[in-house]
């Protein structure tokens, strides 16, 4: 990790793209370029761990990252891919499952003390807070969707993860969403607990269905015609039980249900629900789609 002496001169160009700090006009844009301590990380290099303390922002300005944790033989698995904006915090839970947040290519990242958004805009802390939980919401719920018993079925585990990249990396296409990052089948089986040939058979099964198709060695995803065809499962296909989900995805399941009540988690929860109108009990009976989460 290097520690650049000087801002560079995208680095407000790069902040200005990022919806997650759409709320700040120009000039407060370039007071948060000026405040955040900006780090580069080359590839598989480790940013921070779930033991770190969450008293600061820590915002990806270039680069894609990713989170890992050790799967139920040890290994070490990538489990989410994170773009650029807000890195969602690691849950704390006594160091079991060894989360960390990697560099998946070369990244450049921005910290800042929460209450130093205060010194940017009125009540900036306040405001910044509230984005990195629903932020923290969505990707963690993203991995409890795929992790748990309700996608029993692995075709449709990689239908929602390949909607997840189209949400984070695609690109507006005529055919579709055009991945703007090169992941590989392998990639893709450690984000749904599964083995690299079956996740190959699936995505092939869904190029014959024209679901997906190829631009050398990125992705073109229909995202209409994966949301139909998700839409018209029968709801057997979507049972509460454990039955089929791998080992992996199981004890990353059981391990995160602590994050269900912890006060942190609550209280994201309850701020998540008044936003959206209704209780915390409303929105665990039916948890928000990855793709209504702001």
């Amino acid at each position: 990790m290097t520690h650049p002496k000087k801002l560079r001169s995208t680095d407000l160009e790069r902040l200005a793209r990022l919806d997650i700090f759409s709320w700040l006009i120009p000039p407060e844009l370039k007071v948060l370029s000026a405040s955040l301590a900006m780090s580069d990380y080359e590839r598989g290099e480790v940013m921070f761990r779930e033991s770190t303390q969450a008293n600061e922002a820590r915002v990806l300005v270039a680069g894609i990252a990713r989170i890992t944790c050790l799967n139920a033989d040890n290994q070490r698995v990538t489990i989410a891919l994170i773009s650029p904006g807000l890195i969602p915090e690691l849950p704390s839970l006594a160091n079991c499952l060894g989360f960390r947040c990697e560099a998946h290519n070369e990244c450049r990242v921005g910290t800042l003390d929460w209450k130093g958004f205060d010194r940017i805009t009125v009540k900036g802390s306040h405001t910044a807070l509230s984005k990195s939980h629903q932020n923290n919401l969505r990707h963690w719920y993203r991995l409890l969707r795929r992790a748990s018993g309700l996608l029993n079925e692995l075709h449709e585990r990689i239908a929602f993860t390949m909607l997840d990249l189209c949400e984070d990396f695609g690109i507006d296409d005529s055919r579709g969403k055009l991945l703007s990052l090169q992941i590989s089948h392998k990639e893709i089986a450690s984000l749904v607990g599964a083995s690299r040939p079956r996740v190959t058979e699936h995505l092939g099964r869904m190029e014959r269905d024209h679901l997906l198709s190829r631009q050398g060695r990125q992705f073109i995803v229909d995202t209409r015609r994966i949301s139909h065809s998700l839409a018209a499962c029968p709801a057997e296909r979507f049972p509460i039980s454990r039955p089929g989900v791998s080992n992996d995805a199981a004890v990353t399941t059981s391990r995160l249900s602590i994050m269900a009540t912890d006060s942190t988690s609550q209280q994201n929860a309850a701020e998540f629900s008044q936003k959206r109108g209704g209780t915390v009990a409303d929105h665990r009976a039916h948890p928000p789609t990855a793709h209504n989460v702001t």
